[in-house]
C-alpha cells in the first residue's frame, strides 16, 4: 500500500506538472495583461516598465519557470481587479462552493442510492418504472431552468425560501460557514437543490445496474437461503458490492460540482468560487483564472487518488499496485 500511494502521489504532481504547462500557454495567447495593470493614457516608456515588472519581456520558456516557481511558492500573483493576491481570493470564496456542493451531494447520495437499490431489486414494478423515468427527467433538465423555476416557485410565488445570498454565517476553524445557521441553513436550500438533481438521477441509475447485476449472483442466493432478511441481503451483501461504480461516478461528479457549480451560483448570487470565475473572465483578471484552473485540476486528482483507497475499503479483494 505504501509503494502505491507513493506511485499515485508521483502521478498527482506529474498531471499537476502538466496542466500547468497548459494553463500557462493557454494563459500566455489570451491577450496582454499589461493593459490591465496600468492605466489607458500611459507612455510607451510606462508600457515597457510594466513588461519589465510582469517579466513580459523575457522569453516564454523564462516566463513559464518564472510562474512555475511562483506556483511552488504559492505566489499565483496579484489580482488585477481586487488588487490583492489572487489565491486569497480563491481561498476565501472556496467554503462557500464548498457548503452547496457537500450539501448538493448529501442530498443527492441519500435519495438516489436507496432509490436506485430498491429500482435495481424489484425492476418489473411500476414503482420502479416511475423511479427511472424521474431519474430520466433529472438528466434532462438543465440546471439554470431548474434553478429559475424553483425560485420562481419558493421565492416568488410562495416566498417560502430567499432567491440568491448565503445567509449568516459564523466562524468555525478559521473559516466562515453558513451551515451552523438557521439563516445559512435556509439560503442553501435551493441551490443545493439545483446542484443535486443531475448527480442524483445519474447515482439512482448506476445503483440500479450494479444492483440488478449483483442480485442474480449466487452469493445473494446463497446469504437468502441462510435466512439472511430481505433488507440485510440487499443492504449488507448487495448494496456493498455494487458500489464500485457508484464511488466511481460520486467522486467524479463531486469534482464536477466543485468546478462547475458556475451556473447555479451566478442564479442564485451564491458568492462561491463559480461567481468569481464568471466574474474573472469578463473582466480577463488572468491571475484568478490560473488559481482557479490548477485549484480545479488538483481537487481532481485528489478525489480520484481517494477514491481509489476507498475502493479497497469497499472491496477488501481488490489488489494495489
Amino acid at each position: 500500500m505504501l509503494g502505491y500511494t507513493i506511485k499515485r502521489l508521483l502521478q498527482m504532481i506529474f498531471v499537476l506538472w502538466i496542466v500547468s504547462i497548459i494553463v500557462f500557454l493557454m494563459m500566455s495567447f489570451t491577450g496582454d495583461p499589461v493593459f490591465m495593470v496600468i492605466p489607458i493614457d500611459s507612455t510607451d516608456a510606462e508600457i515597457e516598465q510594466a513588461r519589465r515588472i510582469l517579466g513580459l519581456d523575457r522569453s516564454l520558456p523564462e516566463q513559464y519557470l518564472i510562474f512555475l516557481e511562483g506556483l511552488l511558492r504559492g505566489d499565483f500573483g496579484r489580482s488585477y481587479v481586487y488588487r490583492q493576491p489572487a489565491l486569497d481570493l480563491i481561498l476565501e470564496r472556496l467554503p462557500a462552493t464548498l457548503e452547496i456542493v457537500v450539501v448538493a451531494m448529501a442530498i443527492a447520495a441519500t435519495i438516489a442510492i436507496p432509490l436506485g437499490v430498491y429500482a435495481g431489486a424489484n425492476p418489473s414494478r411500476p414503482e420502479s418504472r416511475a423511479i427511472m423515468s424521474g431519474s430520466l427527467l433529472g438528466i434532462s433538465l438543465p440546471s439554470f431552468w431548474v434553478g429559475m423555476m424553483l425560485i420562481f416557485i419558493f421565492a416568488v410565488n410562495w416566498r417560502v425560501f430567499p432567491s440568491s445570498g448565503r445567509g449568516d454565517t459564523v466562524e468555525f476553524l478559521g473559516l466562515k460557514t453558513s451551515l451552523l445557521t438557521a439563516d445559512g441553513w435556509h439560503h442553501i436550500l435551493l441551490p443545493s437543490i439545483t446542484l443535486s438533481l443531475g448527480t442524483m438521477a445519474i447515482l439512482l441509475r448506476i445503483t440500479r445496474a450494479g444492483m440488478m447485476e449483483v442480485t442474480r449472483q449466487d452469493f445473494m442466493k446463497f446469504a437468502r437461503a441462510k435466512g439472511v432478511s430481505r433488507r440485510g441481503v440487499l443492504y449488507g451483501h448487495g448494496l456493498r458490492n455494487a458500489l464500485i461504480p457508484v464511488v466511481t461516478i460520486f467522486g467524479l461528479q463531486l469534482g464536477d460540482l466543485i468546478a462547475f457549480a458556475t451556473i447555479t451560483e451566478t442564479i442564485f448570487a451564491w458568492p462561491g468560487l463559480g461567481k468569481l470565475l464568471i466574474d474573472s473572465i469578463y473582466r480577463a483578471d488572468r491571475p484568478v483564472i490560473v488559481v482557479y484552473l490548477m485549484l480545479v485540476a488538483f481537487i481532481f486528482v485528489a478525489i480520484n487518488f481517494l477514491v481509489d483507497m476507498v475502493y479497497t475499503w469497499i472491496d477488501p479483494r481488490i489488489t494495489v499496485k
